[in-house]
């Protein structure tokens, strides 16, 4: 990512933030509004004061969470963020029922004394007589303002709950023979939380092991927070078994939390193994292949530069097996493709939690920090070697594919909401063979 596209998704950031104060603003005044028609003063005096409780009720266990004061399983911020997304997308479809009224009134006035041979006082008095399209508008209104609380609704209470596997090829070129057909499966962005319980994960992990993978991993972000039961989901993550081993990397969360050593330590005490720039040599049908893990990759440090992607970490691919890369942030496959690692995993972006589209354009929000939604991708390796099964066979080809998969994760952060891009469990097989530039989103 170019220090353009970082300033515009700045500037798309800010904008966002911009609406969400305006939008707020908007539901505030509606409900000042609604209880200012109360005719009786003491119904108008009971509405205030249950309006100042309900604003009061936010905002003092929002404040107590923040401040880690606040119990973690009665914790409102995941509610207060379905609110903010419910509301404003609310909001929005409501000003454009309202601009589309005003457009069509703009229209009528400013073109139909023309057509009509009418004066535009004329018009605009028909206008305000037809009361079947004042109906309509106000009928559009109502259902607009609804459909972004009912998605909401729908997407917290069902399909953040509806866990999918999905069951990808990955063609690799050069993969040698007896790695062909090999079955890794993927899960990520557990965030273990209020809104992530024990049998929910649970079922997920009965899930991942019904696949009989031959290897398992899992991309990071167990936890979201300091205060979330992290031991909760390492005694669950126990449960997850595969021939070559269960292996991870830490995600962004476990640095929020300051919890990459103690996570590593107790993950390492129930079997999986947690790779931090390191990497491990498995087997499978008497071929190597080298598994690489890194720590989240931040973009960018504390004083705004620009970080190197994946240092320290060229030591660390082979040229005589293949490379899989353990990255919790797709934004690292540009360097890893540099580096001629042949396949990386990764999580992060939740798929953007929220994917739909209007007007054959797909709004998601996660397309403001990566280029990596979800799926796979591929892209050109400019490693100059290619696989093979000895260091004497090694000898310059033709660049060769590299490939990515994003998984959408289980968990949610922020608004406990999901809308087209539902929990996911991957089963990846790896093929021998060329691969299509087709990017997913």
């Amino acid at each position: 990512m170019n220090d353009a596209q970082v300033i515009l998704r700045g500037i798309l950031f800010l904008g966002v933030l911009t609406l969400v104060f305006i939008s707020q603003r908007y539901w505030f005044r509606q409900a000042w509004r609604l209880k200012q028609r109360v005719s009786h003063a003491g119904l108008r005096l009971l509405l205030r004061c249950i309006w100042l409780m309900l604003l009061v009720a936010v905002a003092a266990p929002a404040l107590g969470t923040l401040l880690g004061v606040w119990p973690r399983r009665l914790s409102v911020l995941p509610m207060l963020g379905m609110w903010l997304f419910a509301s404003l997308g609310a909001w929005l479809l409501i000003k454009l029922v309202k601009g589309t009224e005003r457009a069509w009134e703009f229209a009528r006035t400013r073109f139909a004394p023309v057509l009509m041979r009418r004066t535009a006082h004329e018009v605009s008095l028909k206008n305000l007589e037809n009361p079947s399209r004042r109906h309509f508008f106000q009928t559009a209104t109502y259902f607009a303002g609804a459909v972004p609380f009912v998605g909401a609704l729908y997407g917290f209470a069902a399909e953040r709950l509806r866990y999918t596997v999905e069951r990808v090829e990955v063609p690799l070129a050069n993969l040698p023979a007896a790695l062909d057909g090999l079955r890794i499966v993927q899960v990520s962005d557990i965030h273990m939380s209020a809104y992530m319980s024990r049998e929910q994960l649970r079922r997920a992990l009965e899930m991942a092991n019904g696949l009989g993978a031959e290897l398992a991993v899992v991309t990071g972000d167990f936890i979201t927070g300091a205060r979330d039961p992290l031991e909760e989901c390492v005694e669950e993550l126990a449960a997850l078994r595969a021939p070559l081993g269960v292996w991870g990397c830490l995600g962004n969360h476990e640095i929020y939390a300051v919890c990459e050593d103690r996570a590593t330590e107790l993950l390492r005490q129930v079997g999986v193994r947690v790779l931090r720039r390191a990497n491990a040599e498995l087997v499978w049908r008497g071929q190597p292949l080298n598994l690489i893990g890194v720590d989240y990759q931040r973009t960018r440090g504390l004083d705004g530069r620009r970080l190197p992607m994946l240092r320290g970490v060229e030591p660390l691919v082979r040229r005589d097996a293949p490379n899989i890369l353990l990255s919790h942030n797709p934004n690292a496959f540009d360097r890893a493709a540099e580096m001629g690692i042949e396949f990386t995993l990764a999580g992060h972006t939740h798929g953007g939690q929220v994917n739909v589209e209007i007007l054959e354009q797909r709004l998601n929000p996660a397309r403001f920090m990566t280029d990596y939604i979800a799926g796979l991708y591929q892209r050109p390796v400019t490693s100059s070697q290619r696989i093979a099964t000895s260091a004497a066979e090694a000898a310059p080809l033709a660049p060769c594919p590299s490939c990515l998969y994003v998984n959408r994760g289980l968990g949610t952060v922020g608004a406990p909401v999901r809308l087209g891009a539902p929990p996911e469990i991957t089963l990846l097989t790896l093929r021998r063979g060329g691969a299509r530039n087709d990017d997913s989103v």
